[in-house]
Protein backbone atom coordinates (compact mmCIF):
# COMPACT_ATOMS: atom_id res chain seq x y z
CA UNK A 1 0.00 0.00 0.00
CA UNK A 2 0.87 3.32 -0.73
CA UNK A 3 0.57 6.69 0.75
CA UNK A 4 -0.56 9.66 -1.86
CA UNK A 5 -1.22 13.34 -1.15
CA UNK A 6 -3.23 15.27 -3.14
CA UNK A 7 -3.01 19.04 -3.59
CA UNK A 8 -5.43 21.23 -5.07
CA UNK A 9 -6.13 24.68 -4.84
CA UNK A 10 -9.77 24.70 -4.81
CA UNK A 11 -11.88 21.40 -4.17
CA UNK A 12 -15.35 22.80 -5.43
CA UNK A 13 -17.35 21.40 -8.98
CA UNK A 14 -15.50 21.46 -12.12
CA UNK A 15 -13.59 19.10 -14.52
CA UNK A 16 -10.72 19.61 -13.08
CA UNK A 17 -12.32 18.32 -9.08
CA UNK A 18 -13.49 15.80 -10.99
CA UNK A 19 -10.80 14.46 -12.41
CA UNK A 20 -8.34 14.67 -9.50
CA UNK A 21 -11.26 13.25 -7.39
CA UNK A 22 -11.70 10.17 -10.23
CA UNK A 23 -8.17 9.49 -10.17
CA UNK A 24 -8.04 9.57 -5.97
CA UNK A 25 -11.11 7.14 -6.08
CA UNK A 26 -8.96 5.03 -8.43
CA UNK A 27 -5.74 4.78 -6.41
CA UNK A 28 -8.26 4.03 -2.92
CA UNK A 29 -9.48 0.84 -5.50
CA UNK A 30 -5.98 0.00 -5.66
CA UNK A 31 -5.79 0.18 -1.58
CA UNK A 32 -3.53 3.20 -1.17
CA UNK A 33 -4.15 5.43 1.57
CA UNK A 34 -5.34 8.93 -0.24
CA UNK A 35 -5.64 12.52 1.44
CA UNK A 36 -6.70 15.61 -0.14
CA UNK A 37 -4.90 18.87 0.91
CA UNK A 38 -6.86 22.48 -0.27
CA UNK A 39 -6.68 25.85 -0.27
CA UNK A 40 -10.79 25.94 -0.27
CA UNK A 41 -13.11 23.53 0.01
CA UNK A 42 -16.88 24.50 0.29
CA UNK A 43 -19.44 21.31 2.28
CA UNK A 44 -22.36 23.15 0.23
CA UNK A 45 -20.34 23.54 -3.30
CA UNK A 46 -18.38 20.22 -3.91
CA UNK A 47 -18.03 16.75 -4.85
CA UNK A 48 -19.87 14.61 -2.39
CA UNK A 49 -16.52 12.01 -2.24
CA UNK A 50 -14.88 15.47 -0.59
CA UNK A 51 -17.77 15.84 1.48
CA UNK A 52 -19.10 12.43 3.36
CA UNK A 53 -15.65 11.19 4.62
CA UNK A 54 -14.51 9.14 1.45
CA UNK A 55 -11.01 10.72 1.96
CA UNK A 56 -9.56 13.40 4.58
CA UNK A 57 -9.65 16.67 3.41
CA UNK A 58 -7.53 19.32 5.02
CA UNK A 59 -8.04 23.21 4.16
CA UNK A 60 -4.39 25.09 4.12
CA UNK A 61 -4.18 28.44 3.51
CA UNK A 62 -8.23 30.05 2.54
CA UNK A 63 -7.35 33.12 4.80
CA UNK A 64 -5.04 34.73 2.18
CA UNK A 65 -7.09 36.85 -0.37
CA UNK A 66 -8.06 35.24 -3.84
CA UNK A 67 -7.62 38.37 -4.92
CA UNK A 68 -6.79 42.45 -4.51
CA UNK A 69 -9.56 45.00 -5.49
CA UNK A 70 -10.24 42.08 -8.06
CA UNK A 71 -7.09 41.79 -9.73
CA UNK A 72 -3.90 39.43 -9.58
CA UNK A 73 -5.96 36.73 -9.22
CA UNK A 74 -2.91 34.60 -10.47
CA UNK A 75 -0.47 35.49 -7.88
CA UNK A 76 -2.90 35.09 -5.14
CA UNK A 77 -3.54 31.65 -6.25
CA UNK A 78 0.65 31.40 -6.69
CA UNK A 79 0.86 32.55 -3.39
CA UNK A 80 -1.93 30.37 -1.66
CA UNK A 81 -0.78 27.08 -3.30
CA UNK A 82 2.95 27.80 -2.52
CA UNK A 83 1.90 28.42 1.34
CA UNK A 84 -0.13 24.87 0.97
CA UNK A 85 2.83 23.69 -0.39
CA UNK A 86 5.33 24.66 2.45
CA UNK A 87 2.80 23.59 5.26
CA UNK A 88 3.10 20.36 3.83
CA UNK A 89 6.65 20.56 3.69
CA UNK A 90 7.18 21.04 7.21
CA UNK A 91 3.90 19.54 9.30
CA UNK A 92 2.67 16.28 6.82
CA UNK A 93 5.56 14.71 4.87
CA UNK A 94 7.72 14.49 7.90
CA UNK A 95 4.85 12.25 9.34
CA UNK A 96 3.18 10.99 6.74
CA UNK A 97 5.89 10.02 4.25
CA UNK A 98 4.07 9.75 1.28
CA UNK A 99 5.31 7.73 -1.60
CA UNK A 100 3.61 10.24 -3.96
CA UNK A 101 2.43 13.76 -4.33
CA UNK A 102 -0.25 14.31 -6.82
CA UNK A 103 -0.87 18.31 -7.77
CA UNK A 104 -1.92 19.64 -11.05
CA UNK A 105 -3.49 23.10 -11.97
CA UNK A 106 -0.59 25.52 -10.38
CA UNK A 107 3.48 23.96 -10.55
CA UNK A 108 4.87 26.61 -8.53
CA UNK A 109 4.05 24.22 -5.35
CA UNK A 110 6.45 21.54 -6.96
CA UNK A 111 9.93 23.16 -6.22
CA UNK A 112 8.31 23.60 -2.37
CA UNK A 113 7.58 20.01 -1.76
CA UNK A 114 10.58 18.81 -3.45
CA UNK A 115 12.15 20.50 -0.43
CA UNK A 116 10.50 18.05 2.02
CA UNK A 117 13.00 15.32 3.48
CA UNK A 118 11.43 12.10 2.02
CA UNK A 119 11.16 9.14 -0.66
CA UNK A 120 8.61 10.48 -2.73
CA UNK A 121 7.99 11.19 -6.15
CA UNK A 122 5.72 14.58 -7.08
CA UNK A 123 3.29 13.84 -10.34
CA UNK A 124 1.61 16.67 -11.77
CA UNK A 125 -1.34 16.35 -14.15
CA UNK A 126 -1.23 19.29 -16.65
CA UNK A 127 -5.43 20.27 -17.87
CA UNK A 128 -3.82 23.01 -19.76
CA UNK A 129 -1.01 25.32 -19.57
CA UNK A 130 -2.62 28.24 -17.13
CA UNK A 131 -0.43 30.92 -19.09
CA UNK A 132 -2.88 30.02 -22.36
CA UNK A 133 -5.90 30.59 -20.30
CA UNK A 134 -5.52 34.12 -18.80
CA UNK A 135 -6.88 36.58 -21.17
CA UNK A 136 -5.07 39.54 -23.28
CA UNK A 137 -4.27 42.69 -22.09
CA UNK A 138 -2.38 45.39 -22.42
CA UNK A 139 1.52 46.38 -21.05
CA UNK A 140 0.92 46.15 -17.62
CA UNK A 141 -1.02 42.53 -17.98
CA UNK A 142 1.77 41.10 -19.97
CA UNK A 143 4.52 42.57 -17.20
CA UNK A 144 3.03 40.97 -14.63
CA UNK A 145 2.26 37.55 -16.71
CA UNK A 146 5.79 37.72 -18.10
CA UNK A 147 7.37 36.07 -14.54
CA UNK A 148 4.29 33.86 -13.63
CA UNK A 149 4.66 32.36 -17.34
CA UNK A 150 8.41 31.93 -16.97
CA UNK A 151 7.74 30.40 -13.27
CA UNK A 152 4.97 27.68 -14.36
CA UNK A 153 7.35 26.59 -17.70
CA UNK A 154 10.63 26.45 -15.00
CA UNK A 155 8.71 24.66 -12.38
CA UNK A 156 6.84 22.31 -13.92
CA UNK A 157 9.69 20.67 -15.56
CA UNK A 158 10.25 19.78 -11.97
CA UNK A 159 7.97 17.33 -11.69
CA UNK A 160 8.85 13.51 -11.72
CA UNK A 161 5.92 13.17 -13.97
CA UNK A 162 3.84 15.09 -16.05
CA UNK A 163 0.30 13.24 -16.98
CA UNK A 164 -1.47 15.28 -20.06
CA UNK A 165 -5.38 14.93 -20.68
CA UNK A 166 -5.26 13.97 -24.23
CA UNK A 167 -3.59 14.05 -27.24
CA UNK A 168 -4.54 17.36 -27.57
CA UNK A 169 -3.37 18.88 -24.41
CA UNK A 170 0.00 17.11 -25.07
CA UNK A 171 0.66 19.13 -28.18
CA UNK A 172 -0.38 22.65 -26.58
CA UNK A 173 1.81 21.81 -23.67
CA UNK A 174 4.79 20.96 -26.51
CA UNK A 175 4.07 24.35 -28.00
CA UNK A 176 3.73 26.06 -24.93
CA UNK A 177 6.60 24.53 -22.54
CA UNK A 178 9.09 24.68 -25.80
CA UNK A 179 12.22 24.48 -23.37
CA UNK A 180 10.77 21.29 -21.77
CA UNK A 181 12.22 18.20 -23.84
CA UNK A 182 10.03 15.38 -22.21
CA UNK A 183 7.20 14.12 -24.20
CA UNK A 184 4.24 13.87 -21.15
CA UNK A 185 2.36 10.84 -20.91
CA UNK A 186 -1.82 10.64 -21.96
CA UNK A 187 -4.11 9.37 -19.03
CA UNK A 188 -7.16 10.11 -20.82
CA UNK A 189 -9.62 10.77 -17.50
CA UNK A 190 -12.37 8.70 -16.96
CA UNK A 191 -15.50 8.74 -14.77
CA UNK A 192 -16.41 6.89 -11.67
CA UNK A 193 -19.18 4.67 -12.52
CA UNK A 194 -19.67 2.88 -9.76
CA UNK A 195 -21.53 6.36 -8.73
CA UNK A 196 -23.25 5.97 -11.70
CA UNK A 197 -24.34 2.58 -11.47
CA UNK A 198 -25.67 3.10 -7.83
CA UNK A 199 -27.65 6.20 -8.40
CA UNK A 200 -31.46 5.85 -8.72
CA UNK A 201 -33.16 7.92 -11.68
CA UNK A 202 -35.39 10.48 -10.72
CA UNK A 203 -38.55 10.89 -13.51
CA UNK A 204 -37.24 14.35 -15.00
CA UNK A 205 -40.77 15.71 -13.42
CA UNK A 206 -39.43 15.22 -10.14
CA UNK A 207 -36.47 17.43 -10.64
CA UNK A 208 -37.94 20.65 -12.71
CA UNK A 209 -41.03 20.89 -14.31
CA UNK A 210 -41.34 20.49 -18.20
CA UNK A 211 -44.05 17.69 -18.43
CA UNK A 212 -44.29 14.79 -19.17
CA UNK A 213 -42.55 13.12 -22.66
CA UNK A 214 -40.62 15.92 -23.87
CA UNK A 215 -37.40 15.69 -26.05
CA UNK A 216 -34.70 17.20 -23.41
CA UNK A 217 -31.45 18.34 -24.69
CA UNK A 218 -28.99 18.96 -22.08
CA UNK A 219 -25.90 21.61 -21.45
CA UNK A 220 -23.76 20.77 -18.23
CA UNK A 221 -21.14 23.16 -17.83
CA UNK A 222 -19.76 26.12 -15.39
CA UNK A 223 -21.30 29.33 -15.62
CA UNK A 224 -18.23 30.77 -17.50
CA UNK A 225 -17.68 32.73 -20.91
CA UNK A 226 -15.15 30.26 -22.07
CA UNK A 227 -17.44 27.51 -22.07
CA UNK A 228 -19.97 29.45 -25.25
CA UNK A 229 -22.90 28.90 -23.36
CA UNK A 230 -24.47 31.11 -25.57
CA UNK A 231 -24.07 28.73 -28.26
CA UNK A 232 -26.95 26.76 -27.09
CA UNK A 233 -29.08 29.03 -26.39
CA UNK A 234 -28.53 30.82 -30.06
CA UNK A 235 -29.18 27.02 -31.82
CA UNK A 236 -31.76 25.96 -29.70
CA UNK A 237 -33.25 29.73 -31.13
CA UNK A 238 -32.24 28.30 -34.65
CA UNK A 239 -33.73 25.01 -34.16
CA UNK A 240 -37.04 26.55 -33.25
CA UNK A 241 -37.28 27.96 -37.31
CA UNK A 242 -36.23 24.63 -38.55
CA UNK A 243 -38.80 22.79 -37.15
CA UNK A 244 -42.47 22.37 -37.65
CA UNK A 245 -44.86 23.81 -34.93
CA UNK A 246 -45.92 20.31 -33.22
CA UNK A 247 -42.01 19.02 -33.51
CA UNK A 248 -40.94 22.22 -31.74
CA UNK A 249 -43.64 22.16 -29.34
CA UNK A 250 -42.02 19.18 -27.43
CA UNK A 251 -38.52 19.74 -27.73
CA UNK A 252 -36.67 21.49 -24.10
CA UNK A 253 -33.27 22.54 -23.31
CA UNK A 254 -31.70 22.16 -20.09
CA UNK A 255 -28.95 24.60 -18.99
CA UNK A 256 -27.05 22.56 -16.06
CA UNK A 257 -24.68 24.64 -14.59
CA UNK A 258 -21.48 25.08 -11.82
CA UNK A 259 -22.65 27.74 -9.83
CA UNK A 260 -20.51 29.49 -6.50
CA UNK A 261 -22.31 31.72 -5.13
CA UNK A 262 -18.35 33.64 -4.63
CA UNK A 263 -17.54 33.71 -8.22
CA UNK A 264 -17.99 37.18 -9.71
CA UNK A 265 -18.40 35.71 -13.13
CA UNK A 266 -20.35 33.13 -12.56
CA UNK A 267 -23.13 35.04 -11.13
CA UNK A 268 -22.67 38.07 -14.01
CA UNK A 269 -22.73 34.84 -16.47
CA UNK A 270 -25.98 33.60 -15.28
CA UNK A 271 -27.69 36.65 -15.62
CA UNK A 272 -26.42 37.24 -19.11
CA UNK A 273 -28.01 33.54 -20.33
CA UNK A 274 -30.78 34.10 -18.92
CA UNK A 275 -30.91 37.57 -20.19
CA UNK A 276 -30.30 36.27 -23.29
CA UNK A 277 -32.97 33.35 -23.24
CA UNK A 278 -35.81 36.19 -22.63
CA UNK A 279 -34.17 38.20 -25.60
CA UNK A 280 -34.40 35.21 -28.05
CA UNK A 281 -37.66 34.75 -26.73
CA UNK A 282 -37.27 31.47 -25.76
CA UNK A 283 -37.07 31.56 -21.63
CA UNK A 284 -40.04 29.30 -21.51
CA UNK A 285 -38.48 26.74 -23.54
CA UNK A 286 -35.11 26.64 -21.31
CA UNK A 287 -34.49 25.51 -17.80
CA UNK A 288 -31.32 27.18 -15.93
CA UNK A 289 -30.03 24.73 -12.85
CA UNK A 290 -27.39 25.88 -10.29
CA UNK A 291 -24.73 23.31 -9.37
CA UNK A 292 -27.08 20.13 -9.62
CA UNK A 293 -26.22 17.74 -6.90
CA UNK A 294 -24.95 14.52 -8.43
CA UNK A 295 -28.10 12.43 -7.84
CA UNK A 296 -29.98 15.30 -10.14
CA UNK A 297 -27.16 15.26 -12.70
CA UNK A 298 -27.37 11.32 -12.86
CA UNK A 299 -31.27 11.86 -13.40
CA UNK A 300 -30.93 14.73 -16.08
CA UNK A 301 -28.26 12.27 -17.99
CA UNK A 302 -30.52 9.31 -17.76
CA UNK A 303 -33.48 11.03 -19.31
CA UNK A 304 -31.99 13.30 -21.74
CA UNK A 305 -32.08 12.85 -25.64
CA UNK A 306 -28.80 14.22 -26.26
CA UNK A 307 -26.08 16.77 -24.99
CA UNK A 308 -24.67 19.90 -26.30
CA UNK A 309 -21.38 20.51 -25.69
CA UNK A 310 -20.21 23.70 -26.08
CA UNK A 311 -16.64 24.61 -25.58
CA UNK A 312 -14.01 25.29 -28.43
CA UNK A 313 -11.28 24.04 -27.77
CA UNK A 314 -11.65 22.02 -24.42
CA UNK A 315 -8.77 20.35 -23.13
CA UNK A 316 -10.40 17.49 -22.56
CA UNK A 317 -14.05 17.25 -21.46
CA UNK A 318 -15.65 15.01 -18.94
CA UNK A 319 -19.40 15.41 -19.68
CA UNK A 320 -19.57 14.19 -23.19
CA UNK A 321 -17.93 10.64 -21.38
CA UNK A 322 -20.83 10.87 -18.95
CA UNK A 323 -23.48 11.17 -21.37
CA UNK A 324 -21.60 7.89 -23.46
CA UNK A 325 -22.23 6.26 -20.75
CA UNK A 326 -25.67 6.85 -20.62
CA UNK A 327 -25.73 6.09 -24.38
CA UNK A 328 -26.30 9.37 -25.05
CA UNK A 329 -25.44 11.20 -28.52
CA UNK A 330 -23.30 14.48 -28.15
CA UNK A 331 -23.26 17.39 -30.33
CA UNK A 332 -19.72 18.78 -29.66
CA UNK A 333 -17.90 21.43 -31.35
CA UNK A 334 -14.57 19.95 -33.91
CA UNK A 335 -11.69 20.80 -31.70
CA UNK A 336 -10.20 19.98 -28.99
CA UNK A 337 -10.65 17.25 -26.67
CA UNK A 338 -14.19 15.61 -27.80
CA UNK A 339 -12.68 15.20 -31.16
CA UNK A 340 -10.59 12.13 -29.51
CA UNK A 341 -14.09 11.12 -27.31
CA UNK A 342 -16.78 11.99 -29.70
CA UNK A 343 -16.57 10.18 -33.26
CA UNK A 344 -18.81 11.90 -36.18
CA UNK A 345 -21.72 10.58 -37.22
CA UNK A 346 -20.90 7.58 -35.06
CA UNK A 347 -21.42 8.45 -31.40
CA UNK A 348 -22.94 12.38 -32.21
CA UNK A 349 -22.03 14.94 -34.09
CA UNK A 350 -18.70 17.05 -34.48
CA UNK A 351 -20.07 21.01 -36.04
CA UNK A 352 -18.54 24.15 -36.01
CA UNK A 353 -19.16 26.13 -33.03
CA UNK A 354 -21.80 28.03 -35.08
CA UNK A 355 -25.70 28.07 -34.53
CA UNK A 356 -27.26 26.93 -37.53
CA UNK A 357 -24.38 23.91 -37.55
CA UNK A 358 -25.39 22.67 -33.92
CA UNK A 359 -29.26 23.49 -34.79
CA UNK A 360 -29.00 21.10 -37.74
CA UNK A 361 -27.20 18.45 -35.68
CA UNK A 362 -30.69 19.18 -33.22
CA UNK A 363 -32.77 18.52 -35.66
CA UNK A 364 -31.74 15.03 -37.18
CA UNK A 365 -32.12 13.89 -33.41
CA UNK A 366 -35.65 15.31 -33.13
CA UNK A 367 -36.71 14.01 -36.50
CA UNK A 368 -34.82 10.76 -36.09
CA UNK A 369 -35.01 9.35 -33.02
CA UNK A 370 -33.76 5.95 -34.16
CA UNK A 371 -30.61 7.20 -35.13
CA UNK A 372 -30.26 9.21 -31.58
CA UNK A 373 -30.76 5.18 -29.79
CA UNK A 374 -27.64 3.93 -32.53
CA UNK A 375 -25.45 6.97 -31.54
CA UNK A 376 -26.15 6.70 -28.34
CA UNK A 377 -25.30 3.03 -28.06
CA UNK A 378 -22.27 3.24 -30.39
CA UNK A 379 -21.33 5.99 -27.65
CA UNK A 380 -21.50 3.28 -25.00
CA UNK A 381 -19.47 0.54 -26.67
CA UNK A 382 -16.68 3.82 -27.37
CA UNK A 383 -17.12 4.13 -23.97
CA UNK A 384 -16.41 1.26 -22.49
CA UNK A 385 -13.39 -0.09 -24.99
CA UNK A 386 -11.25 3.39 -24.40
CA UNK A 387 -12.63 5.74 -21.13
CA UNK A 388 -13.27 3.08 -18.84
CA UNK A 389 -12.69 3.50 -15.08
CA UNK A 390 -11.10 0.39 -14.69
CA UNK A 391 -8.86 1.00 -17.77
CA UNK A 392 -7.95 4.37 -16.16
CA UNK A 393 -7.34 2.86 -12.97
CA UNK A 394 -4.89 0.19 -14.07
CA UNK A 395 -2.92 2.98 -15.99
CA UNK A 396 -2.70 5.33 -12.89
CA UNK A 397 -1.41 2.40 -10.92
CA UNK A 398 1.16 1.62 -13.38
CA UNK A 399 2.13 5.01 -13.31
CA UNK A 400 2.38 5.02 -9.12
CA UNK A 401 4.29 1.28 -9.62
CA UNK A 402 6.96 2.59 -11.68
CA UNK A 403 7.29 5.70 -9.94
CA UNK A 404 7.92 3.52 -6.71
CA UNK A 405 10.70 1.58 -8.58
CA UNK A 406 12.54 4.69 -9.48
CA UNK A 407 12.16 6.17 -5.51
CA UNK A 408 14.00 2.35 -4.46
CA UNK A 409 16.66 2.30 -7.67
CA UNK A 410 17.51 6.29 -6.22
CA UNK A 411 18.08 5.10 -2.67
CA UNK A 412 19.73 1.78 -3.65
CA UNK A 413 22.09 3.69 -6.08
CA UNK A 414 22.42 6.11 -3.02
CA UNK A 415 23.69 3.49 -0.95
CA UNK A 416 26.32 1.74 -2.94
CA UNK A 417 27.79 5.25 -3.55
CA UNK A 418 28.17 5.63 0.08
Amino acid sequence: MAKIIFLHPDLGIGGAERLVLDAALAFKKKGHDVSFYTNHHDPSHCFAETRDGTFPVTVVGDWIPRSILGKFKAACAYLRIVYAAIYLTWYVIPKQKPNMIFCDLISLCIPFLKLGNGDFRIIFYCHHPDKLLTKKGGILKKLYRAPLNWLEEFTTAQADKVIVNSRYTAKVYMKAFNKIKEIPDICYPSINTEFFENSAHKPLEDIISIGKDKFVFLSINRYERKKNLELALKSFEHLKHKLAPQDWDRVHLIMAGGYDPINLENIEHYNELTGLAAELDIENKVTFMKSPKEVEKVSLLYNCKALVYTPSNEHFGIVPLEAMYFSKPVIAVNSGGPTETIVNNITGFLCEPKSDAFAEAMKTLVLNQELGVRLGEAGRKRFEAKFSFNAFTEQLNSILLQEIRITESVKIQHKKKQ
